[in-house]
């Protein structure tokens, strides 16, 4: 038994000794206090706020103009016995586009069908050296052809398919009158401009958090060369033209007549929605740049100044985040094999 006892006091000695050696545990770093929670929760409902008199001062006039011919266009759809059928099929394709996206449109879609084929295409190329398989890397460019995927799906559901299905039920609808006329461009550049000055001051403040840094670009490889970075935002704003398209030209289009300015509040919850994932006040900044890029489609009739305001933002913030960790590309050719 004295034995033993001393051999659990030669262990005890033994244990505490190496406690006092070994390294004290870094500090864990704190985060956002409750107030500080608090605050950048409720910072929008302020915004919105302080917003809402500006938005009603620049579109107050075309929301009541919307209202009124909405109005007439139900009393006459009424009075003829007749059924708009033009809000159902747009919500009922808005719900599967949506939908598609979110289960067939993501980066995993690609890992499981697209890279194993793209890896065959790859390999052929020991077999076939004059085949595709020489433009073809995934060592190099893995993430970027996953990008791609993700750009097809939104192109072909913001565009293809709604466009498609609408004018094959609504066959005397003219697809150019979703905001793609080009007529009158020029007479409203100046709310492009005016769009520009209210919003890049705030990117340039918010680019500043480190949730932003760390999320943009999307695509991580920009830093590399310029021609990653070139890529991918031409892919970027592929994707973008697809989102005003459906967003600000079908949707205020298909819903104009029927419901008036209604239409623009609608289309902000599932334009809200697709930025969920996002930093927490850029998804909350969307209520109101959706509100004021739908009135404005509203009002020019067109999609184009609501799409050089987004993807203006859109480089400016790839750029800043790059540019704040030092990251912008040096050379135009990615290095290496």
């Amino acid at each position: 038994m004295l034995e033993q006892g001393r051999w659990l006091l030669a262990q005890a000695a033994q244990a505490a000794q190496a406690a006092r050696a070994a390294p004290l545990p870094l500090p864990v770093p704190e985060g956002p206090s409750a107030l500080e929670t608090v605050l950048k929760a409720l910072f929008p409902v302020a915004a919105y706020i302080a917003l809402a008199p500006v938005l009603w001062l620049f579109f107050g006039r075309t929301w009541r103009e919307l209202d009124v011919a909405a109005h007439e266009h139900q009393r006459r759809t009424l009075a003829s016995g007749k059924y708009d059928f033009r809000p159902a099929v747009l919500f009922t394709i808005t719900a599967l586009v949506l939908t598609l996206q979110h289960y067939f449109g993501g980066r995993e879609v690609y890992a499981d069908h697209i890279r194993p084929w793209l890896r065959t295409v790859e390999m052929d190329q020991i077999i076939h050296p004059g085949g595709l398989g020489k433009y073809v890397s995934l060592r190099r460019y893995n993430e970027l052809y996953s990008y791609a995927w993700w750009t097809f799906t939104r192109v072909f559901g913001y565009v293809v398919i709604p466009l498609g299905i609408w004018k094959i039920c609504f066959r005397r609808d003219s697809l150019l009158d979703m905001g793609l006329r080009t007529k009158g461009f020029l007479q409203h550049a100046w709310i492009y401009l005016l769009c520009l000055a209210v919003v890049v001051p705030a990117v340039v403040i918010v680019a500043g958090s480190p949730d932003f840094g760390d999320y943009y670009p999307f695509y991580k490889q920009s830093s590399r060369s310029w021609f990653d970075l070139l890529v991918w935002e031409a892919m970027y704003f592929a994707q973008f033209f697809a989102l005003e398209i459906f967003f600000r030209g079908f949707w205020l289009s298909g819903l104009r007549q029927t419901m008036g300015s209604g239409a623009i509040f609608a289309m902000i919850v599932p334009y809200c929605m697709i930025h969920y994932g996002k930093p927490y006040l850029e998804a909350a900044g969307a209520v109101v740049a959706g509100i004021a890029l739908g009135s404005l489609a509203m009002r020019t009739r067109s999609i184009y100044s609501g799409f050089l305001v987004h993807v203006t933002v859109a480089l400016l913030m790839d750029l800043l985040a790059l540019a704040n960790r030092g990251a912008l590309p040096k050379t135009f050719w990615a290095p290496g094999p």
